[in-house]
């Protein structure tokens, strides 16, 4: 064998073994995500059945996607050629946030410029919010990092919650104004389904935001893995909000809070959004008790979770999509809003 030819064999053999030691995605350009949006459960599959939070995401932007599979989510990844990309995440603070930190350091994706959309169902209050609402986080706030206890143990009408220091970092996140600005800029005005079933419940509740038909708002989000129900747990999470210095609580939900701390100290916090649809009250109606409203008879839940989650994919959309189209204007950060 000549020396040219050996050299020739080492050379391919040598390549041969790289290309086995090294996986395909690794040896891909990672993808250059614009928008991840993360859902935090799926009722059963992605498409064709029954939608629960990321169905008509994935419908939407990921129909001719492949799964990515990651190690550390707890679902695959979909990323479009436009560079959206999505995920069902998990539910609570724990599941959301470990996928999340997972997919972020992943070296499969580039998530430098990404914008992230939480998205999904939750509670509101009865004097602020109604039925297939749709909410913008304007700040994110624990409900968990503090002390409680029982009414009893206190002085009668006191507040049961103290918070506890060194939690003062993570208890409380501002989302950017500017986004969320764009956000009711780009979204404020759509059409938002509504269903029978929900008009004749939203009437069982006396107060005025409950009676109303369903809008886009903004409002303080509390993320607590406790799924609380009644008026004085809702007056709690009130309490807190102002507590902290935060706008009246809007949302209840279960991972916002703990998936922004990721992201603030894997990213930054500029490019994050919390979205969310009201599928349910935190309390029940002046004829029910909290216990009754937590199991209710049959035919009398809320209605309107259909409408609800193709309300958030509808709002969320308009955002996404406009970031997409015009990437080089949002690439290296939030435009400043138009005058109005």
């Amino acid at each position: 064998m000549s020396c040219r030819t050996f050299t020739r064999v080492v050379a391919t053999a040598v390549a041969l073994t790289a290309s086995t030691l090294i996986p395909p995605a690794l040896a891909d350009e990672p993808v250059k995500v614009k928008v991840f949006v993360g859902a935090m459960f799926e009722i059963g599959q992605n498409t064709g059945d029954r939608a629960g939070e990321f169905q008509h995401w994935y419908e939407r932007y990921f129909s001719q996607s492949k799964p990515i599979s990651v190690k550390g989510a707890l679902n695959p990844v979909y990323c479009n050629d436009d560079g959206v990309c999505g995920s069902v995440l998990g539910m609570g603070k724990v599941a959301s946030s470990s996928s999340v930190q997972a997919i972020i350091l992943n070296p499969q994706f580039d998530m430098s410029e990404a914008y992230f959309i939480v998205s999904g169902v939750a509670g509101t209050p009865p004097e602020r919010g109604t039925i297939a609402d749709v909410s913008w986080a304007t700040w994110l706030v624990d409900y968990d990092l503090g002390h409680r206890w029982a009414p009893e143990e206190g002085e009668p009408g006191a507040p049961t919650f103290m918070p506890r220091k060194g939690y003062e970092k993570v208890r409380l996140f501002q989302l950017n104004p500017d986004l969320v600005g764009w956000a009711m800029h780009l979204t404020g005005k759509t059409n938002l389904k509504d269903s029978d079933s929900a008009r004749s419940y939203r009437m069982r509740y006396p107060q005025e935001a409950a009676q109303r038909t369903p809008a886009v708002k903004t409002g303080t989000h509390i993320t607590g893995d406790t799924f609380f129900h009644g008026p004085g747990m809702s007056a709690q999470a009130q309490y807190i909000a102002k507590l902290y210095g935060a706008d009246d609580y809007l949302i209840t939900e279960m991972e916002a809070a703990g998936i922004a701390q990721v992201v603030q100290r894997t990213l930054g916090d500029r490019r994050f959004l919390s979205l969310r649809g009201a599928v349910n009250f935190d309390q029940g109606n002046p004829n029910e008790t909290t216990l009754q409203h937590l199991d209710p008879a049959p035919g009398q839940t809320a209605g309107g979770f259909a409408e609800t989650v193709d309300n958030i994919a509808a709002v969320g959309g308009r955002m996404v999509d406009h970031i997409v189209s015009h990437w080089s204007e949002w690439k290296n950060g939030v435009p400043p809003l138009p005058r109005q």
